[in-house]
């Protein structure tokens, strides 16, 4: 079978994969040639990460394909619905990147409550006495309450690391989810926090020195945090998205920091990619990166290897002929 990487693999996937008699392409087909390549090339197996699309009209027009895999959590690049009505096998990888985003996030917190994204930026101009004056000014993050809205493997790895900086944890999901928190600390062992979360997001927005969103797109393409949400926060939040584009109302956002209720926002994912609006890229009160919640080698590694995993036991090992 011969399987379509289009936007890459790890090598330890791509080994494992051809190992067990699979052909990996790794080429990068351009969105409005992939179509003809799938067909052209017989592809059964197409990869993507977040960059590559598969809509209906794809599906439709490569009846060819078997299966669709998304190296990650989110899937709102694939018409999932659509494709496993066609019969065709849809796949990601849930676990595999919880930690690098969680990783992340948590560098968006410190970074916007000591103002280093800005900092780093301004400490070229030489104005030294000035920048101390402006950033001398930050919050610890010890004895804060943070917000976790989605209470998934990504929001409780994030819980994890804000239980470890001695934080108050504060998780919101749609249904209740009622666990225990690891937290690993070498040459001790692991210790395990009882968490509880709650369905009540105004309550928890309110309550919140910080909050990060790990939530999927929604599927009538409404932001789950908009103007309404904003007044409920308290003055001189911290948000950070590190999930989708669209669930923070960017112009409610942009609202917000000009007012003071926001004091710091941290993006990794826009409304626009791979082309975000300029006046969020240029805000002094916005970190931005761009989309690398699961860009670590470690992460990728263990996406390859998932991604490996599950085809193999999908279709077993390919013998040649």
């Amino acid at each position: 079978m011969k399987i379509l990487a289009n936007d890459g693999i790890s090598n330890e996937g791509k080994v494992a994969l051809e190992k067990a008699g699979y052909t990996v392409i790794t080429d990068k087909v351009e969105q409005d040639n992939l179509i003809s390549y799938v067909n052209t090339n017989n592809i059964e197996i197409i990869l993507v990460r977040s960059a590559t699309t598969i809509r209906q009209h794809v599906i439709d027009s490569c009846p060819g394909l078997k299966l669709l895999g998304r190296g990650g959590v989110g899937m709102d690049n694939i018409d999932v619905t659509y494709a496993r009505e066609k019969g065709l096998i849809v796949i990601n990888t849930p676990a595999s990147s919880s930690q690098s985003v969680a990783e992340l996030v948590m560098g968006h917190l410190f970074a916007g409550a000591r103002s280093l994204h800005d900092s780093f930026k301004q400490m070229e101009t030489g104005d030294f006495s000035s920048l101390k004056k402006k950033y001398g000014k930050g919050i610890e993050l010890r004895g804060k309450t943070i917000a976790i809205i989605g209470f998934g493997r990504i929001g409780q790895s994030v819980a994890s690391y804000a239980l470890g900086c001695g934080m108050k944890v504060l998780a919101v999901n749609n249904h209740e989810v009622n666990t225990e928190i690891p937290l690993e600390i070498q040459g001790i062992g692991e210790i395990r926090v009882p968490l509880q979360s709650t369905n009540d997001l105004n309550s928890a927005i309110k309550e919140a020195d910080f909050i990060s969103l790990h939530i999927p797109k929604q599927g009538d393409g409404s932001a789950v945090i908009k103007k309404a949400e904003f007044d409920l926060m308290k003055r001189g939040v911290i948000l950070v998205n590190a999930a989708r584009g669209g669930v923070v109302d960017e112009a409610a956002l942009l609202d917000a920091i000009s007012e003071g209720k926001v004091a710091y926002a941290g993006l990794d994912v826009f409304e626009n990619e791979p082309n975000p609006r300029a006046d969020l890229l240029n805000n002094e009160k916005i970190g931005t990166t761009p989309h690398i919640g699961a860009a670590t080698n470690e992460a990728q590694d263990r996406i390859g290897l998932e991604l490996a995993d599950l085809i193999v036991k999908q279709f077993g090992v390919q013998v040649p002929a």
